[in-house]
């Protein structure tokens, strides 16, 4: 096609392809404006809070919400409000961290499986044994080994992700290896090293990229649990599993003590598993046009 000088149009960019397509997924929006909306709260909320998380005051303790505590108080009097944009923090910080890491070696044990076949049964059945104990047993066990603390709690998430990629991308490069372009690049010469970042990478990112933010999912429930049975994040860190672990004592007369961390994790959840379907549908090259 071209314009009346005669010109050709340029071809559009494959990132801004996938970007009108999920434009035109109207829960896949609502998930990112909701997602974006959580991550500015938890940054810039704090430091707008009249409120510090951690004072107590106990001539306001155990209140509803009202004008002045609009999430209302603790048993300790503290800003639930405050205390969970403090909180977002740290679940935001725990999820980027955990699942950026199992990402990067899951993905890089899958390729290097597929890639090189001599690695591909060492690798993947080791993959398969973690695999096939449940992950919130597994979790529980190495924190119960390496102590009860975030740190430790990261790593459990971290070692429990990471097979999810592997497959996944091993998946992707055993179907990429037959391809034209790949036999073309080895004829010529490339290294191995060249043709994985050029051609192997790059075209194996898109399910990675899905399962990324399906998996983030995983990590906000998975932490949130581990806090919560006391495994995790240890107090008086206002961490949204620990709350609602400190408010379980009064859930029948003050309901919003725990009530409230809970949905902020279903809000988060709901609005990463939204952006997640809907990046899918517009990774997926079937849908495209």
């Amino acid at each position: 096609m071209t314009d009346p000088v005669g010109k050709k149009k340029k071809k559009t960019s494959q990132v801004v392809e996938i970007w009108k397509r999920l434009k035109k997924n109207r829960m896949a929006m609502v998930g990112l404006y909701m997602l974006a909306a959580i991550v500015v709260l938890s940054v810039f909320g704090p430091l707008l809070s009249p409120y510090d998380y951690a004072a107590q005051n106990y001539t306001d303790r155990l209140l509803f919400p009202c004008a002045a505590h609009i999430f209302g108080t603790d048993n300790f009097g503290r800003d639930i409000l405050t205390r969970i944009l403090v909180g977002g923090r740290y679940t935001l910080f725990i999820t980027f961290v955990c699942i950026t890491m199992a990402a990067l070696i899951g993905s890089a044990l899958g390729l290097l499986a597929a890639f090189y076949p001599r690695l591909d049964n060492i690798v993947m059945r080791i993959v398969d044994i973690f695999m096939g104990i449940p992950t919130m047993l597994m979790c529980v066990s190495i924190v119960a080994a390496l102590g009860s603390s975030m740190e430790n709690m990261m790593i459990a998430l971290i070692v429990t992700q990471s097979p999810e990629f592997a497959r996944i991308m091993r998946a992707q490069v055993l179907t990429l290896k037959d391809r034209e372009y790949m036999e073309a690049a080895q004829s010529i010469g490339c290294s191995n090293l060249r043709v994985i970042l050029h051609h192997v990478v790059p075209n194996a990112l898109a399910p990675v990229i899905v399962q990324y933010t399906l998996g983030a999912v995983s990590v906000i429930l998975m932490s949130a649990s581990l806090s919560f049975v006391g495994m995790g994040v240890q107090p008086p860190t206002p961490e949204w599993g620990l709350m609602i672990s400190a408010g379980r004592d009064y859930l029948r007369d003050y309901w919003h003590i725990a009530i409230i961390p809970g949905l902020a994790i279903v809000a988060t959840a709901f609005a990463l598993n939204m952006l997640g379907d809907g990046l899918r549908d517009a990774l997926d090259p079937r849908l495209k046009q």
